[in-house]
């Protein structure tokens, strides 16, 4: 694989590109070769969260499951922050019992997810995806053990390449998200702002998917 995009909600089937796609419990499809899967804090529905932690469940125990997620916690909704917590904790400790790494969605609530990964003495890897804000935030998120994935705001945001060039070369991934653009064109600009060609960017984000996912797919 050339290329691997970190978190996307549509498989492509591109065949130089390995996507980690999003779905959720109630929607899945078992058509997609890799996948993450989990409760996004925008779909919380309480009368069905036993049946779709079910369904995490198993499919946490399936080899093309590489991660839980995206899950977290995000202030800017009308979903209660306690039961945010309590569906994100119990992921947390889904993903700590089969050892997955975690694809974080935080709006607003960075010390709020910093603090319930050392309450929970969370060791799986948690990977904040879609990063947005400074240069303080990245520190401390890096500093806590998270690693940093990039993509539309990387595209559209001039002010994140300093944000960007500060994250240690070993701690981020690249993504498209939801936007039209493909990941190489993100992997493009990414090379870019580090100042190393493409191979050499390729060769590092494959060497940091064997660090967190223990796999070499690619």
């Amino acid at each position: 694989m050339k290329f691997f995009n970190f978190h996307t909600h549509s498989f492509s089937n591109q065949s130089d590109v390995l996507e980690l796609v999003n779905q959720y419990p109630q929607e899945f499809d078992a058509s997609i070769p890799f996948y993450s899967i989990g409760i996004h804090p925008w779909y919380i529905v309480e009368n069905r969260l036993a049946t779709d932690f079910e369904i995490i469940e198993s499919k946490l125990k399936e080899i093309n499951c590489l991660a839980l997620g995206e899950c977290g916690l995000d202030k800017r909704i009308e979903i209660p922050m306690d039961l945010q917590q309590t569906v994100f904790e119990k992921q947390l400790l889904l993903a700590q019992t089969y050892n997955k790494p975690v694809v974080i969605h935080c709006v607003a609530a960075f010390q709020e997810i910093i603090a319930i990964k050392k309450s929970l003495n969370i060791t799986v890897p948690m990977i904040i995806h879609g990063f947005s804000k400074n240069e303080q935030t990245v520190k401390q998120l890096l500093e806590n053990g998270f690693y940093i994935s990039f993509g539309k705001y990387l595209l559209k945001n001039l002010e994140l390449e300093s944000v960007f060039k500060s994250v240690p070369n070993n701690r981020f991934f690249l993504e498209t998200d939801t936007i039209e653009e493909n990941i190489d064109v993100v992997y493009a600009l990414a090379a870019k702002y580090k100042d190393v060609n493409l191979e050499e960017l390729q060769k590092q984000i494959s060497s940091n998917f064997q660090a967190v996912f223990k796999t070499d797919l690619i």
